[in-house]
């Protein structure tokens, strides 16, 4: 039996699968992010990642029915976890993009490099969702902390680490470390390494289905896995998810529906694009462009606790709402947006209500706006693609994807299997361990577009990309006053 395991934003899950591709057992843990400031937001790798690993893993070992032969691991990223040269972390993990703390740093990083220069040699710009500026804010920042950090881990490469003792990363997660990685020498910039953090020891690079060391006796004893079973080394739980549906192939789509919406598109060679990320593949002689909106699922959640109703309510309503949810549009940029407008101080609007407006509308309102969201995010990825692919826990019901086809025009299919990353984590092992994985998830269905929604929802896209440059002074103006002390005194933002 094989087992993979993800760590997600609110959730890690697991699963054990047979070598045919049949899921013989799932788990599960919820778990919460924290945010002490804002823009700050935080994993402790010790009481989530780890310990949310360590009770998938006895879960599956003890509902599996023969021997464990391979493991893959995956979890959120890029993030940064500086820890001490043992692995212990130092303080907890800094996220992805949603964590838009280093603006500043991200300013200094380019003046200091040059825009077109990181372009071309990291194929991204520098946002919030790059791992330099968040090393270049610690040292800044907390610079006792700095000064102890010989390792900087993600999650995937944390879990490693306590697996199996080998401090590795593989090179799609490596190449989200912008500027540190060199996508044409597919290797570390150490040169630019060595001015934004000259005592860490960078990681050996892997690719993400390649083992890299086996499980060791003290990590068995805590997990209840086998001692020295293979481990990979495994990659960002987006790239995990898109492997897991055969997203693998040039002109390949992925869209993930999470707490954030994420989508990746693989490419053929490196395509450095000012408002995407370009990154390595999940396997040697790929490439993908990847987008990805700061909140979606995350706004729903929002919602249903503001509204203290069920998601099954919600979208009952929701799906009772025409098209265009009676002259509402909402901007998502409830947490800034990362692509395609790079902009932490964008904030969402709901714009358009009146009082006979009530739940209904706009929870319909906010699966239209993440609509908009990703068709222009397809739209700067170069139109139409070849195959989209569906994941993630915001397809389980039919409302979401069919607006979003709407919307984008564009045929989504859904796998038979939408577990997510720990299924193409255990893919890598499987893949490592010469285990064929072509049939593991077939297709299930096509969710196809309304001509009629969609004709009504181009005109409403048009007002949506009016709206972000209409308001975006305004949304600074209140980003910052959220930002300012008193603010943050008050106990709303704290």
């Amino acid at each position: 039996m094989l087992i993979g395991i993800d760590i997600g934003t609110s959730s890690s899950k697991g699963v054990l699968v047979s070598p045919e591709g049949t899921i013989v057992a799932r788990a599960s843990r919820p778990h919460t992010v924290s945010t002490p400031r804002p823009g700050w937001v935080e994993h402790d790798a010790e009481t989530v990642w780890w310990a949310d690993f360590v009770s998938i893993a006895r879960e599956l070992v003890d509902a599996s029915p023969s021997p464990i032969t391979g493991l893959g691991v995956s979890g959120i990223g890029p993030c940064l976890l500086p820890a001490t040269a043992d692995g212990r972390p130092l303080r907890p993990a800094i996220l992805y993009g949603v964590d838009t703390r280093a603006t500043a740093e991200i300013a200094e990083l380019t003046e200091l490099f040059g825009a077109d220069a990181i372009l071309q040699r990291g194929g991204t710009p520098l946002s919030s969702q790059a791992v330099g500026p968040k090393v270049l804010w610690l040292a800044h920042n907390e610079p006792e902390v700095f000064a102890q950090t010989p390792l900087m881990l993600m999650a995937s490469s944390y879990l490693v680490l306590r697996l199996t003792g080998r401090y590795v990363l593989d090179h799609h997660s490596a190449s989200q470390c912008d500027p540190m990685y060199d996508m044409q020498a597919a290797d570390w910039a150490r040169d630019w390494c060595a001015q934004i953090a000259p005592d860490v020891k960078l990681p050996e690079l892997f690719w993400p289905n390649e083992i890299v060391g086996t499980v060791s006796e003290t990590a068995a004893a805590e997990t209840g896995l086998p001692a020295g079973l293979p481990v990979t080394a495994g990659t960002i739980d987006a790239w995990a998810e898109a492997t897991s549906v055969g997203v693998t192939s040039p002109g390949d789509v992925m869209v993930m529906y999470g707490t954030t919406m994420f989508v990746i598109q693989v490419v053929a060679e490196p395509r450095p694009h000012a408002a995407l990320w370009t990154t390595q593949g999940a396997f040697p002689g790929t490439y993908s462009l990847a987008a990805g909106m700061a909140t979606s699922g995350a706004i729903t959640d929002w919602l249903r606790n503001l509204f203290a109703g069920s998601f099954a309510e919600l979208v009952e309503q929701a799906a009772a709402v025409p098209a265009g949810s009676r002259g509402l549009l909402m901007l998502p940029y409830f947490a800034g947006e990362r692509t395609p407008i790079f902009d932490p101080d964008a904030r969402g609007i709901i714009a358009g209500l009146t009082l006979n407006h009530g739940q209904p509308e706009i929870y319909r309102a906010a699966l239209e706006g993440t609509a908009y969201g990703l068709r222009h995010n397809l739209e700067v990825m170069g139109g139409s693609p070849q195959r989209v692919v569906a994941v993630g826990g915001g397809t389980q019901g039919d409302l979401w994807t069919q607006i979003v086809s709407d919307v984008t025009g564009v045929p989504q299919e859904l796998p038979a299997e939408t577990v997510g990353a720990c299924f193409g984590s255990a893919m890598f092992a499987a893949t490592a361990l010469g285990h064929p994985v072509d049939s593991w998830n077939p297709l299930a269905r096509t969710v196809t577009p309304n001509p009629v929604h969609t004709s009504k929802y181009d005109a409403f896209y048009a007002q949506y990309r009016a709206l972000y440059p209409a308001t975006r002074d305004l949304a600074h103006f209140l980003a910052a006053e959220q930002l300012n002390p008193d603010v943050r005194r008050s106990g709303r933002f704290c």
